[in-house]
């Protein structure tokens, strides 16, 4: 997953956001309160909405992290000395 897709995944979250902010200031117009407000269909579905997004964004910084750690691992095995080989096959006394 490349940097476009969590920059997507960004400005998607960043929608859903703001989205929800707009329900729920017409919902206080309408005179609805938060503990009904929370029970709306629409807001119901934005939460999930930025849910799965931050889930995503989730898996997005744990790919990230694990590569990195691949990429230490692996300069810390190439700075290494190479250990020679001790009794190989095709040595013979």
């Amino acid at each position: 997953m490349g940097l476009k897709r969590k920059q997507m995944l960004m400005r998607e979250k960043g929608y859903f956001e703001h989205k929800l902010k707009d329900r729920r200031s017409f919902l206080s117009g309408k005179g609805i309160k938060s503990p009904q407000a929370d029970k709306d269909t629409l807001v119901r579905k934005l939460q999930a909405d930025i849910r799965a997004v931050n889930n995503r964004l989730r898996v997005i910084a744990d790919n990230e992290k694990r590569t990195e750690e691949m990429a230490k691992i692996k300069q810390e095995r190439a700075a290494a000395p190479q250990k020679e080989q001790e009794g190989g096959r095709g040595e013979k006394p």
